[in-house]
């Protein structure tokens, strides 16, 4: 499995993970889901989280993570999966609120971004379901506590 990974990080953003831990998380959500997978992930404060979520899913606000799913063209076979743009000041505001660590929330995030990436999604109760338990056991494996439980 090859995970060629891209973080750029906004000058605003305090003490995000480090380089090695968003490629560990990532190629833990990739894991016998895709053999090569190329991805780039922008770290941004709250104005471009804010400015991307109301282009995109017409949501006026910043949210914790944002997933762009490339958009090849039909015949052309490249690894790249798409974009994650993860907001950190919601990260670690939520982390606090849901009394989370913060390093497990930002875990969360790559790996909920990465199943976004890869097709998983949570619009009706049963994909849900399905996309909280593969989250869970990925996490799990990562040595982090179930992100649902309260």
């Amino acid at each position: 499995m090859s995970c060629d990974l891209h973080i750029e990080i906004d000058r605003a953003v305090d003490a995000p993970p480090t380089d090695a831990q968003f490629k560990d998380w990532a190629l833990a959500a990739l894991e016998g889901r895709r053999d090569e997978a190329e991805l780039y992930v922008r770290i941004v404060d709250a104005a471009e989280s804010q400015d991307l979520n109301s282009t995109y899913r017409n949501k006026d606000k910043p949210t914790n993570v944002l997933s762009f799913v490339a958009d090849l063209p039909p015949g052309v076979d490249v690894p790249i999966l798409g974009d994650l743009a993860i907001c950190a000041p919601v990260v670690q505001r939520e982390a606090v609120e849901q009394n989370k660590e913060e390093l497990a929330h930002w875990a969360h995030m790559v790996v909920h971004g990465v199943l976004h990436l890869l097709g998983f999604d949570h619009i009706d109760d049963d994909e849900a379901e399905e996309m909280e338990a593969l989250e869970v056991q990925i996490l799990n494996k990562l040595g982090y506590n179930n992100p649902y439980e309260d």
